[in-house]
């Protein structure tokens, strides 16, 4: 990751309370890709990090009392565009969050002011010369290189390098051939895209493909931002991995793109439809997103219930089995079902309890993370947290995992949940160590999860996909065009296709 938009500068020694000395808005430091007029995101965020007069870092701060505020305006006066910039979120360790969402375009740009009381913060005010466009325009950069600099994307992502080992080339007449009889009518749930010029087809194979409209969202929005690559694959929107077959099989496997995969497949994997709709939906209609998770972690560790929770659907045995333990167990567990689907006949055995706030989810110290239909989706999410994530043993993965390192992003659990109770113990005489590995687990989230990072991981699938196509993509019978949206009301001038009007 490139240090221009990401880098957190480390200004000496940690401060414990904001209260406890005095901020300094001129040392503060403030930082992110929305500071980057040329990185279009669905929400554009930055840092800010608050310093003492003496030059150190606080590591806490009390929620709902920081005086930090944020003004985002066009630069010049003749343009009017509406920018919904929410109060900056408060992430309980002296750094603070700031979102924002453009509902238009500006051609001369943004002014950013950053205030503690009413001073400056930094080198506020921050001058992003336009253009500085919103999400829907569509006016992606000709050049990925380019693209990728201005997103700080890294060079190499280690999931996408192990997941094309098996693919040197990519046979699509042999994909074109296998794919739609073999997968489409078992999992019913296969889609056909071709990315040609920049515009985005797809065909659905079989009933259950009504997740494409995560996959259609992400695609256009991608294409919005940077011309992607001309490339022909199939998108499996389903639950479980599709490819089983090894390299040295004869046949052997077929590239199948998915948002899950598991040691035993050889499914390409991109970021989940959870991560990605959130992602795009942020300040808009979803209320757990991977930026606003970060402003609601619950009170101060020391604060925090000592127990290890768990909500959840019935979707695995082991799920039943920590609601038992959980009544044996309760000073060490709490465990409840809230909706039954696949086991309706334990209900009555083991009880159903009503839905839960994700943000109270962190009211615990120890968050109990197991497997739904595939992976737990919900495992970024609680990372994010401010609370230890003791992890099931899985085959299944999510595209971030092969980074992580169990006992010190997480605290690993046996498949069979056997070691739980063993474990919740551990954290509770271990308090400190138990709270160091939280912290790694939410400090590498914070990096891996930006949702620039998703962009830049989407990509680079497309692309290594695309440089190894034995044959050149086709729009196949049967695809129709996906448009992007029709924005009427947020209508923007690309400087890329066509030269901007002078000013009025």
């Amino acid at each position: 990751m490139g240090s221009r938009c990401c880098a957190l500068l480390l200004l000496g020694a940690a401060l414990p309370l904001l209260g406890s000395a005095a901020v300094s808005p001129e040392r503060s430091v403030v930082w992110g890709p929305g500071l980057e007029a040329g990185l279009a995101l669905p929400v554009r965020y930055f840092y800010i990090q608050a310093v003492s007069e003496t030059g150190r870092n606080f590591s806490r701060s009390p929620p709902g009392r920081t005086q930090f505020k944020v003004v985002i305006k066009a630069l010049s006066p003749k343009e009017i565009t509406r920018i919904y910039t929410p109060h900056p979120l408060d992430r309980n360790d002296g750094t603070f969050l700031m979102r924002y969402r453009m509902y238009g375009s500006v051609r001369k740009g943004l002014k950013i002011e950053i205030l503690y009381g009413d001073k400056h913060v930094a080198q506020s005010p921050y001058i992003l010369k336009g253009p500085v466009y919103h999400e829907y325009c569509d006016c992606p950069e000709e050049d990925p290189e380019i693209w990728q600099n201005v997103f700080s994307c890294p060079s190499q992502e280690p999931q996408i390098t192990k997941d094309f080992i098996s693919f040197p080339t990519i046979d699509l007449q042999r994909m074109f051939k296998e794919i739609p009889s073999k997968f489409s009518q078992t999992r019913g749930a296969i889609v056909h895209y071709t990315i040609l010029n920049n515009h985005i087809y797809r065909r659905s194979l079989g009933k259950y493909t009504d997740f494409k409209m995560f996959s259609d969202e992400m695609l256009l929005s991608l294409a919005r931002k940077v011309h992607l690559p001309n490339v022909e694959f199939y998108l499996n929107v389903g639950d479980w991995p599709v490819e089983y077959r090894k390299a040295n099989d004869t046949p052997g496997p077929i590239p199948i793109i998915s948002w899950c995969g598991s040691v035993d497949s050889r499914d390409i994997v991109l970021p989940t439809y959870d991560v990605t709709h959130s992602t795009l939906e942020t300040l808009r209609g979803v209320t757990n997103d991977l930026l606003s998770i970060q402003g609601n972690t619950g009170p101060f560790w020391d604060s925090k219930t000592e127990q290890a929770l768990f909500r959840g659907r019935d979707s695995r045995e082991e799920r039943l089995y920590l609601v038992k333990l959980s009544k044996e167990n309760p000073e060490l567990l709490d465990a409840g079902i809230t909706g039954y689907f696949f086991f309706r006949e334990k209900e009555k055995e083991l009880g159903k309890v009503p839905l839960m706030g994700f943000f109270d989810f962190f009211k615990y110290k120890y968050q109990v993370n197991v497997d739904g239909t595939v992976a737990a989706y919900r495992f970024p999410y609680l990372l994010l947290g401010d609370s230890l994530v003791l992890k099931q043993d899985s085959q299944y993965y999510e595209h971030f995992y092969t980074v992580l390192k169990p006992w010190k992003h997480y605290v690993p659990v046996k498949r069979s949940l056997e070691d739980l109770l063993e474990k919740i113990k551990w954290a509770k005489e271990n308090d400190e160590e138990a709270q160091k590995i939280a912290k790694e687990g939410q400090s590498m989230a914070r990096e891996l999860l930006q949702p620039h990072r998703l962009y830049c991981y989407y990509y680079k699938v497309l692309q290594k996909y695309a440089e190894r196509q034995a044959s050149e993509p086709e729009i196949r019978d049967g695809m129709e065009l996906v448009p992007q949206p029709d924005d009427r009301d947020s209508v923007c001038s690309c400087h890329r296709k066509k030269p901007l009007r002078e000013d009025l």
